[in-house]
This record gives structure tokens, C-alpha cells and sequence, in this order.
């Protein structure tokens, strides 16, 4: 039996969450974050406030600041692929700023990575379609575990060591 955050129960009464939302491609992201907020309410989080960025690269940025005074934070986004390098510059270094933010020192609240990198615009609609793969609903619920998981991770020296 191993210790962790029954999923099947999330619970997130008591957290609160921060959202970045970026404004570039918002007919992608809007759907996003519309399911975000929808599957946090059905979670228990009565604690959400939403923050706009400009694009993906500004992302890190806003959810550094938020870290210390949330739960968790979702950043949303969605970088397509065009004609130019472009889409690798902003993809990888937004993907590399949120999991330097996660690793920054043992007692960061996690940041959920939200940002769709997708090859053309049909992808990207795909995957914010809540009829379809839903991921704003997909990452609140990430948000919800992480948050709890840090939570249970914050009192470590009280683990209760079991034998392989």
C-alpha cells in the first residue's frame, strides 16, 4: 500500500489556486481555463483568482510570483508551430521556466504546466475542446493532487517507512 493523494477522491477544500492565462491564441485558451474553473468548483476549491499574461513566455514570470502565495498555479497557454524556429524558443523555454520554478527549492508550491505545443491550430482546438481531451479540466485536477501531495510532502520526517 503506498502513501499518496487518492485521486479517485480529490478533495480541494482549503486550497486556493492561482491561474495564468495567456491572451495569444485566448480562442484556444479560453475554453482552457472556462473548464479549469469549472473542475475546480466541482473539487471544492473556493479559492481561485485568474491572472492575464501577454503569451507563453511570460508565464514563468507571473507564476513566480504567485507560487508563494497559493496552493498551486496553472499557467494555460497554447504555442503552435508556424513557419519559423519561433515555436521552439517559446515552447522550450516556457516548459524550462515552469520546471525551474517546481525545483527551486523544496518547499515551492507546484506549477502546473498547462501550455498546449501543438503542430497546427486543429491540434490545439483538440485538445481545449472539453468534449474532447479537456485539458483545462486535465490540469486543475493536477493542480488539486500536486497541491495536496506538497502538502502531505511538507511533513516528510513523518513518513511512515514501509518494507519493499
Amino acid at each position: 500500500m503506498g502513501q499518496g493523494i487518492d485521486i479517485q477522491t480529490l478533495d480541494g477544500t482549503g486550497l486556493s489556486i492561482a491561474i495564468v492565462a495567456t491572451r495569444w491564441n485566448a480562442p484556444v485558451v479560453e475554453p482552457m481555463l472556462a473548464a479549469a474553473r469549472d473542475e475546480l468548483r466541482t473539487l471544492g476549491v473556493s479559492k481561485v483568482v485568474v491572472y492575464r499574461v501577454p503569451g507563453a513566455f511570460e508565464l514563468p514570470f507571473a507564476a513566480n510570483r504567485l507560487q508563494r502565495h497559493c496552493s498551486a498555479v496553472i499557467v494555460l497557454g497554447a504555442v503552435i508551430r508556424g513557419e519559423t524556429p519561433h515555436f521552439d524558443f517559446v515552447a522550450g523555454e516556457c516548459a524550462r521556466g515552469i520546471m525551474d520554478l517546481n525545483l527551486k527549492d523544496e518547499l515551492a508550491t507546484p506549477v502546473i504546466f498547462g501550455v498546449l505545443t501543438t503542430n497546427d491550430l486543429e491540434q490545439a482546438n483538440q485538445r481545449a475542446d472539453p468534449l474532447q481531451h479537456n485539458k483545462g479540466a486535465e490540469v486543475a485536477r493536477a493542480a488539486v493532487e500536486m497541491a495536496l501531495c506538497a502538502r502531505s510532502l511538507g511533513s516528510f520526517p513523518h513518513v511512515h517507512w514501509e518494507k519493499p
